[in-house]
């Protein structure tokens, strides 16, 4: 049965659609993904099926056992261990997009409370959240659904909120989303702290 389910979608996700048309009306609600499920959603929308032949080439291929890269960032103030973190750093980001960072400083309840608080936000009623929406890369606090969405062939069924504090680490915690505003601030203070040397 979930097969059939599963080939019914597909079948009709290849039907002809206005793509442009259902990408920029699913982005005017400001609801993301979650939206769509708050609202009850039964059918995965076109634009989020990826075409038959891309699952299939998918399917029939198998990852290695792969790890991304651990970069370990303990020492950074020694100058000669910093220039290899930051050389580390640019060889995964081409390499592989991402990374994994170890030995930042940051206590493990933090990082939980910060997890806790973007969960809770992206929880709260649309009205709490649509003011931090958009797809301008300057603002400091923003949520989204993909930030390629108008130019992928399939947009990813995610919904994120970004957090930019710049190298000067000045952003106002009034920015933050008052829901997950204490711990961003937490973090943000460790964080200079640990780059002052305090």
């Amino acid at each position: 049965m979930v097969v059939s389910g599963v080939q019914e979608t597909v079948v009709e996700a290849s039907l002809e659609y206005d793509r442009n048309k259902e990408l920029k009306a699913f982005d005017e609600t400001k609801a993301g993904v979650k939206g769509l499920l708050d609202d009850g959603l039964v059918k995965i929308p076109n634009i989020f099926v990826r075409p038959a032949e891309e699952l299939a080439k998918e399917l029939n291929c198998r990852p290695a056992d792969v790890q991304p890269p651990i970069i370990d960032i303990g020492g950074i103030r020694e100058i000669g261990r910093r220039k290899e973190i930051v050389n580390e750093v640019r060889i995964a980001a081409a390499n592989w997009g991402f990374f994994q960072v170890v030995e930042h400083g940051i206590p493990l309840t933090v990082l939980e409370e910060m997890i806790e608080g973007v969960r809770l936000f992206h929880e709260q009623d649309l009205e709490a959240k649509e003011k931090f929406y958009s797809r301008d890369s300057t603002r400091s606090v923003r949520l989204n659904t993909n930030n390629d969405l108008f130019n992928s062939m399939t947009a990813n069924w995610r919904d994120t909120l970004t957090i930019s504090v710049s190298a000067s680490g000045t952003l106002d915690p009034n920015e933050f989303p008052a829901i997950c505003r204490d711990v961003n601030v937490s973090v943000t203070l460790i964080r200079e702290c640990t780059e002052s040397g305090s």
